[in-house]
């Protein structure tokens, strides 16, 4: 699991972590922004009025309304991201990755916009009477390049795996744990045998599913983080000051939190940003090209509202309670990750101002003296010897920490061997106190607020509906996608896998299931973003032609626009 992890981290490194990639993604939004005068702000409230069915017209082809459309994209992005995600952003940059989350969410607006009108203008009918569009359709049919568009789908497939399968349960079964004391994989179990009776059903039944829960979990989320928001609320100005105040500087330290720079801030919020609202990455697309309609803009105008919804309004909520709260900052009780932790060698202190500098450029790759740590650690009654190394957990300076054996019933004695900052034996498990991320920072959250220790309940009840409807939403993304491969026998095999690969990751190491998130994300994003670059003028001629079009209509009904 090392070896795997420390590969993903090797590829995140020429993709989503890379310098170029959050300048690539903000600029093709920036440049659509500009190109098509701001649709996120002037097509805004025509939006809301398509999204009604104020403008449906009867016989228009397609299986869902445009609000089914609209809900079935949103809970393929409202999921994880938006609970565990952006949780990671703050532990790893700080309040400044909320900011250029924001940022990710106002130009993605436009991005998503232009992806799903022009992946609706050219889908395609299946051999069982549905409809199948998305990036690749308009790599092939457009631009001539099936090959881009076969890179596409295969990238689908996996990121439907990366993105809306393994973490989403990953996370599920970690907040049912932590609340109810429930183990992984009996979450995993039964979520999979409900996962699997939902998807069978194909688009009809994903979104009368998903057309419910969507509106029901939104308020019940939004409701629990106001309840903390509110009892914080002496926190609430000064927590969104530092988010602008951070947002070109970087984080400094704070408590357990040992600061990150300007670059890592802006790279992890572009990167949770993309992941929370997919907006360039080309999955809601594939659900938007279901929508009964012959008016592609018109579908590509419903687009406009899910950034909006999941990250500025959603997303913020998230952010404000992890920040209003403090929680972020403070070091709590809990089980190490194996891919979390590293040794170093030297006693170091996150106490000591000299020493939180050296700490902070290790763990934000700048110019350190740290070595990782090699050497035997000798353990009594499961406490080592301190002497001459440091043990970092989440990215923090870890306290009180326990080593123990047999899934953390009994504690271990003996000598242990650590390798370049990593214990050798595999089956040792690791306890303290350290800096929380993820799923576990927000549930901690939501308990310092009017509820109490209930706002636990708030987070995984959310947590259960948000990312259970993100892998049924996602499902339907990799189906259309082996159905482009390889026809309709490629679908049943695909979601038996589908459903084995969301059991395997709930009981799995969440770390490096992020990382592999991480990588899955791009491999989707790079080729979709050349397509619709590719496409530019073609978009602009069909938003003129949707306006032609609209406004003839309303014309002959006597109507103004």
């Amino acid at each position: 699991m090392d070896s795997l992890n420390h590969f993903f981290l090797y590829l995140d490194g020429y993709l989503g972590s890379a310098a170029y990639f959050p300048y690539l993604l903000l600029g093709v939004g920036l440049f659509f922004t500009l190109y098509l005068k701001f649709p996120q702000i002037r097509y805004f409230g025509h939006a809301w009025k398509v999204v009604t069915g104020k403008y449906d017209k009867a016989g228009d082809k397609g299986d869902t309304t445009h609000f089914q459309a609209l809900t079935t994209a949103l809970s393929g992005t409202v999921g994880t991201g938006n609970i565990g995600g952006v949780a990671f952003a703050i532990f790893l940059g700080g309040p400044a990755a909320l900011f250029w989350m924001w940022m990710t969410a106002f130009l993605g607006m436009t991005t998503k916009f232009v992806e799903v009108t022009l992946s609706h203008k050219y889908r395609d009918q299946t051999e069982d009477g549905t409809m199948s569009g998305g990036p690749m359709y308009y790599m092939e049919k457009k631009l001539n390049m099936k090959w881009l568009g076969i890179i596409f789908a295969i990238a689908t497939v996996i990121s439907s795996f990366g993105t809306g399968n393994l973490p989403q349960i990953n996370n599920i079964a970690q907040g049912m744990k932590a609340t109810f004391g429930l183990a992984p994989i009996i979450t995993g179990a039964v979520l999979a045998f409900v996962l699997a009776l939902v998807i069978i059903g194909g688009i009809h039944r994903i979104a009368a599913v998903t057309s419910k829960i969507v509106p029901f979990m939104s308020v019940f989320y939004i409701l629990g983080a106001l309840a903390v928001i509110f009892y914080n609320l002496d926190n609430v100005l000064p927590s969104l000051v530092s988010v602008f105040a951070d947002a070109f500087t970087g984080s400094a330290a704070a408590g357990g939190f040992l600061g990150a720079t300007f670059a890592y801030a802006f790279n992890r919020g572009v990167n949770r940003g993309l992941f929370s609202n997919e907006a360039g990455q080309g999955s809601a697309p594939i659900a938007h090209a279901s929508a009964k309609t012959q008016e592609p803009v018109s579908e590509g105008m419903v687009s406009i509202l899910e950034p909006f919804i999941d990250t500025i309004i959603i997303c913020t909520l998230t952010g404000l309670v992890i920040l209003s709260s403090g929680v972020w900052t403070e070091k709590h009780q809990t089980h190490f990750q194996r891919a979390d932790t590293v040794f170093i060698a030297g006693d170091y202190s996150d106490q000591n101002e000299e020493d939180r500098e050296q700490l902070f450029h290790f763990l934000n790759r700048g110019d350190s003296t740290i070595e990782r740590y090699t050497g035997s650690i000798n353990v009594v009654g499961g406490v080592a010897d301190d002497l001459d190394y440091t043990v970092l957990s989440s990215r923090s300076v870890a306290e009180n920490i326990r080593y123990s054996i047999d899934g953390d019933e009994r504690p271990y004695t003996g000598v242990l061997e650590v390798v370049d900052g990593r214990l050798e034996n595999p089956n040792i498990e690791m306890s303290g106190k350290s800096l929380v991320h993820s799923a576990e920072l927000t549930t901690l959250a939501f308990t310092k607020g009017f509820f109490g220790e209930y706002g636990q309940y708030i987070v995984s009840i959310g947590l259960l509906l948000f990312a259970f409807s993100t892998t049924i939403a996602w499902s339907y993304y990799g189906d259309r996608a082996m159905i482009y491969l390889v026809g309709q026998k490629g679908v049943m095999p695909y979601r038996i896998c589908y459903v084995a690969g969301f059991f395997w990751a709930s009981f799995s190491d969440t770390t490096l299931i992020w990382n592999l998130t991480a990588v899955t994300i791009v491999l989707m994003t790079l080729p979709n973003l050349l397509g619709i670059m590719l496409l530019r003028k073609d978009m602009k001629q069909s938003v003129s032609e949707y306006w032609e079009h609209f406004e003839r209509d309303r014309a002959q009904a006597g109507e103004k626009r």
